[in-house]
């Protein structure tokens, strides 16, 4: 149930929207419990269009693309989001929050090694980028089931970022993994 709420937090947190996407936040923790989810929130087409027209009328507009992506992952659209992501990035290929974006919206397709490379790109363009690392453990944990990859990821969270919500979240997924699995190691002490 902990990870559940974790991983709702932790990917959702991600959007830059601002706002996290109820479903589709939730989605790993309803799948993984048995419980029915609600339907994701409508993409409002007329903004939709507006911004495809912004888009096209401006091909160096990164942000535009970045809008639409973010709409298509809130309305759980992870195609359409991922190919929004992806012109963000031929636009502005330095964008660690669209990267991370596109990373996340792959491991809701279920591609989670696509998602972990995503990472990978996004921690070149910030190795410090702390919502990166806290999804990479997610990933790690829960796509790849490497609870030791995960947990390196939220440490180094701990490390760059030790007062951030990132980190409160990175110490409850460690807390969780020690109790849950008294065989992984407990680090260098960093989860304190």
């Amino acid at each position: 149930m902990f990870f559940g709420l974790l991983v709702g937090w932790i990917i959702g947190s991600q959007q830059g929207s601002g706002a996290a996407p109820p479903a589709a936040a939730q989605a790993p923790a309803a799948a993984s419990s048995g419980t029915a989810q609600s339907a994701p929130p409508p993409l409002d087409e007329s903004r939709a269009a507006a911004l495809k027209s912004t888009a096209q009328q401006n091909p160096r507009d990164a942000a535009v693309r970045v809008q639409l992506g973010n709409m298509y992952f809130d309305a759980e659209r992870f195609p359409e989001a991922v190919e929004w992501y992806q012109n963000a990035l031929k636009v502005n290929p330095k964008d660690v929050n669209a990267s991370t974006d596109l990373g996340i919206a792959y491991y809701y397709m279920n591609q989670p090694d696509r998602a972990l490379e995503q990472f990978d790109y996004s921690l070149k363009i910030d190795p410090a980028h702390a919502k990166t690392l806290l999804n990479q453990g997610i990933v790690r944990a829960f796509g790849r089931q490497d609870l030791s990859g995960a947990q390196q990821s939220w440490e180094r969270v701990l490390q760059v970022a030790p007062r951030s919500e990132e980190a409160v979240r990175a110490k409850q997924a460690l807390d969780g993994i020690r109790s849950a699995h008294q065989g992984v190691d407990s680090g260098s002490g960093t989860g304190r």
